[in-house]
């Protein structure tokens, strides 16, 4: 179903954590915290709240949201949106090597970063996301949690624009 801005606005909390908790990955607390700045002019005053919620937490708060993301090209659970965008990029139709490949890249990011890589699949195709993958393990811890979620606040741009209608 999709929303008007107004809507949203007027839902009981309960019914905007429920419609909007999902935004960002197992991370209800967001909409959570959300919910007391309404009402929303727009989608993009929604969408910069929501951000402003996850940069002023603490760095565990943080941590937790972007080690709640699934592995890429992973075939355990996640959520339905997470199902959905990798398909979108192919990441459910993957070889044998290429499964190989992103679950390589997926331990040793793990490995050396503490939590999964993370990418708005949506704008990418299997071959850029590997790509990044690359340029990325060379980062420093610090770069990458904020490239992390700045990927995260694109993520959401991209989901919330599916549920409501702009």
């Amino acid at each position: 179903m999709r929303y008007q801005i107004a809507e949203i606005n007027q839902l009981s909390q309960q019914d905007f954590i429920e419609v909007l908790g999902g935004i960002f990955e197992d991370s209800p607390w967001v909409a959570e915290k959300v919910y007391r700045k309404r009402p929303f002019a727009d989608l993009s005053s929604l969408h910069q709240a929501m951000v402003g919620v996850v940069r002023n937490a603490s760095l565990e708060e943080q941590l937790e949201l972007i080690r709640s993301h699934p592995d890429l090209g992973s075939k355990l659970r996640m959520s339905e949106s997470s199902v959905q965008e990798q398909a979108g990029a192919g990441l459910d139709r993957l070889s044998g090597e290429e499964f190989d490949r992103f679950h390589s890249l997926n331990q040793r990011y793990k490995k050396k970063f503490g939590f999964p890589f993370i990418i708005a699949v949506k704008n990418h195709t299997k071959q850029s996301i590997l790509n990044a993958f690359s340029q990325r393990l060379e980062n420093p811890k610090d770069a990458e949690i904020q490239t992390a979620l700045q990927e995260i606040a694109q993520i959401a741009w991209l989901r919330l624009r599916e549920i409501i209608q702009s």
